[in-house]
């Protein structure tokens, strides 16, 4: 069972939900993540690719309701 969450050197990683065949079109997709500012982690398991990824929120904006 593939876990939706996965912590690489402390920092949390969420799974993307995909399951890549080839680790070429895995490693696509994490070029794709690593150019909209996530930080990715790149994992083989039973055959397929799977890419954990993460970004660290840099502003947090507060509403008054």
């Amino acid at each position: 069972m593939i876990g939706k969450v996965r912590f690489f050197e402390g920092k949390k990683y969420l799974w993307d939900g995909e399951e890549y065949d080839s680790e070429a079109k895995a490693k696509e997709v994490e070029q794709q993540y690593a150019g909209n500012g996530f930080e990715v982690r790149l994992c083989r398991e039973e055959e397929k690719y799977l890419l954990y990824t993460r970004r660290v929120a840099t502003e947090v904006v507060v509403t008054e309701t």
